[in-house]
Formats: C-alpha cells, sequence, structure tokens
C-alpha cells in the first residue's frame, strides 16, 4: 500500500474515533442522561491565562464553586522598598471541586484555560492528596514552590501537617524538605519535615532508613 493511501487511511480511522467519541457525549445530553460518574464531586486542576488565578479564585467564590489556591509569602526589593507579596504557589492554577455536570460553571470564566485532562475529559486529582495538601499549608507557612522534581529519594511523610503525602527529600541547610510533587500539572511544592516523620517508600530493594548525611539533622 502507498504511503498517501496509507497515511489517509490512518487519518480517516482517527476522524471516526473523534466522531464516535463526540457522538456518545452529544447522545448523553440528547438524551438528557449523563455517566453516573459525572455527578461524584472531585478535585480538579483549572489552567488559567497567566496571573488570573486570584481573578478565577475571586470569580469562582461569586459563583460559590469550592476552589483552593495556596499562596506563599515572597520578599521583592524594588528600588526605595522592600514589598511583601502574596503569591501562586502553583503558577497558572487553581483547584476545584465539582462534579462534571457543572464544569461548565468554571470554564465559562474568561480567564480559565480549560480543565487539565487528557482524552477531551478533566482529570480528577486524587482526592485525599488534596485534601492533605490543603489542610497542611493552612498550617505551614514556610511551604514553598519548587521546580518539578519526579526523582530522588523517595519518602513518605508519617507525622506533622502532611502525614500521608510522598515526595522526594531534599535538605536544606540544617533542615529537611521534602519535595510533593503534583504529576498532572508538573508541578511542585517543597515543605519542612522533622526526620522523626518520614520514612523510605518500598521499593524493588526495599525501604530502608534515611542516609547519613539526613540523619544528622535530628541529632
Amino acid at each position: 500500500m502507498a504511503d498517501g493511501a496509507k497515511l489517509y487511511m490512518e487519518l480517516e480511522m482517527a476522524s471516526s474515533t473523534a466522531a464516535t467519541a463526540v457522538s456518545k457525549r452529544a447522545t448523553y445530553f440528547a438524551a438528557g442522561t449523563l455517566p453516573a460518574a459525572w455527578a461524584e464531586q472531585h478535585w480538579y486542576a483549572a489552567y488559567t491565562c497567566a496571573q488570573h488565578e486570584k481573578r478565577v479564585a475571586a470569580e469562582l467564590g461569586m459563583r460559590e464553586v469550592e476552589h483552593f489556591l495556596p499562596l506563599y509569602s515572597s520578599v521583592r526589593c524594588w528600588k526605595d522598598r522592600r514589598v511583601t507579596l502574596d503569591l501562586p504557589l502553583f503558577p497558572g492554577y487553581v483547584f476545584v471541586r465539582l462534579a462534571l455536570r457543572d464544569r461548565m460553571r468554571v470554564v465559562q470564566i474568561p480567564s480559565v484555560v480549560r480543565l487539565v485532562g487528557f482524552g477531551g475529559l478533566p482529570t480528577a486529582l486524587p482526592d485525599a492528596e488534596m485534601e492533605i495538601l490543603q489542610a497542611g499549608l493552612s498550617q505551614s507557612p514556610n511551604a514553598g514552590p519548587h521546580p518539578f522534581l519526579a526523582v530522588g529519594r523517595r519518602v513518605r511523610i508519617t507525622g506533622g501537617p502532611f502525614a500521608g503525602l510522598e515526595g522526594i527529600l531534599k535538605r536544606r541547610k540544617s533542615n529537611l524538605r521534602v519535595v510533593v510533587s503534583l504529576e498532572l500539572i508538573q508541578r511542585s511544592v517543597a515543605v519542612d519535615v522533622d526526620a522523626a516523620d518520614v520514612e523510605g517508600v518500598m521499593s524493588a530493594k526495599g525501604a530502608g532508613p534515611l542516609p547519613p548525611v539526613f540523619r544528622k539533622c535530628c541529632i
């Protein structure tokens, strides 16, 4: 089969698959029914226009949509003074909790680009992880943004406000920090922990004790 004919067939199949997905959604709406899962509330990440996170959060509040916009304090030096700013911990994102059937209450906000997901549908964030993160950040003013990190010494936080979360262990001067990452949006946050409040995560080689360089922090 010629390359041109093969490409044409592949495009036809892709078009047919997309049309089928659209047709199924149209059938749901035409019948006045939606998948049962669409009635369940979960956390989603709303991707916003740059520097519009607070504006979106304010609009969500007026629409009575449960949302979560974590902030952190950053001191900026200007020519004549120092200014403390409250900046989004996850730039470009506001978290919302709702059922998918109500998603238009979010995506119709002008500064919202989309709800993050795959295959044309929003993907829910782990509810337990989001609840721990929300509660922990309200009690930990020292949490701050960190470049996305997925490789390193993986640990589980067993005590303190972030107990239950997993992340990558880092050392900052004489303190320990765990970098918690949200894979869906490729963003990370670093939180302070005590050495006694973390344990190694089981791997193929088993979970071992913390390396000496980290254990020194709690001596």
